[in-house]
């Protein structure tokens, strides 16, 4: 068309589609390209903010590789991966919440009762629970992904100084669906901010910084998977999560133990002779 102008731009765009364009991306595309035009029509952005967008993404790209995942931290800031998570969860079963840029496939066998803590300094935290579905029904052999920060606040992807499954396991639930494993307690930490999503938070004046947490990926035949995380309620960042992760039924309280109560027969038993937390939490899954 030769007559395009700023106010039927959008309708011609949705006439360039071919005859065989899949349904599903024309309606996605559609919706995209009325959203930007009107963005761009709304704020009547210029060509200096136009380019300084267009760096802005150049610099996500450049910045990125397989461990540093610098789009999904800005969908996670702009609180888009938390919206599509709220989109899609069941309310009959556990809230979902973001994956984050750090998860790392492939973690290790981590048997029941098995220690994720090692040489790591901190208190012992041990994370317990049953994986159930919507009836309070354990299901036995779900698979649960499990990873989190070092007391540096760092992942494993993060920080040179650790193995590359560290703080990482694999854990099959048991006969009565129950989950345990020890760690040490999570911290909170700021996102990274030396690429463009910390420039976008200085210029914004926002903080970086997440509430601690435990991430869980559950999966178990016949059930929705579940990506999600738990929050110790004492955390100082609960109620301002840069990443917008926080689901009210995902908030629990971390109990201290005394040495004495910890139970026998997990991998550290024998090395507890100091208060420990523990963190019993279920985790709820919807059937297909």
């Amino acid at each position: 068309m030769r007559d395009v102008n700023k106010d039927n731009i959008t309708d011609v765009f949705m006439s360039y589609f071919g005859d065989d364009t899949d349904p599903r991306l024309i309606e996605i595309m559609q919706s995209l390209a009325s959203h930007l035009h009107n963005f761009a029509r709304d704020v009547n952005l210029t060509h200096a903010e136009w380019l300084k967008g267009i760096q802005f993404l150049e610099a996500s790209g450049q910045i990125s590789d397989e461990t540093r995942h610098e789009f999904v931290l800005l969908s996670d800031i702009l609180g888009l991966s938390s919206l599509v998570d709220m989109l899609h969860s069941d309310s009959r079963g556990t809230s979902s919440s973001v994956l984050g840029p750090f998860h790392i496939a492939g973690s290790p066998p981590l048997p029941f009762g098995g220690d994720m803590k090692r040489e790591f300094e901190g208190q012992v935290l041990l994370a317990c629970g049953r994986v159930t579905d919507t009836d309070g029904k354990p299901i036995t052999g779900a698979e649960l992904d499990i990873w989190q920060t070092a007391p540096n606040g760092l992942y494993s992807s993060q920080d040179p100084a650790q193995d590359t499954y560290s703080f990482h396991g694999l854990q099959t639930t048991n006969a009565d669906g129950r989950y345990a494993f020890t760690t040490v307690r999570p911290v909170s930490y700021p996102v990274p901010t030396d690429g463009p999503v910390g420039e976008l938070f200085n210029a914004t004046g926002r903080h970086a910084w997440r509430p601690s947490h435990l991430h869980y990926i559950v999966k178990a035949a016949g059930f929705r998977p579940l990506v999600t995380e738990i929050f110790p309620d004492d955390d100082p960042y609960l109620d301002e999560d840069t990443v917008f992760g926080v689901r009210s039924d995902l908030v629990m309280k971390y109990t201290e133990r005394p040495a004495a109560e910890f139970p026998a027969g997990y991998a550290i038993s024998a090395d507890v002779d100091e208060p420990f937390l523990l963190a019993d939490f279920d985790l709820k899954l919807v059937r297909l």
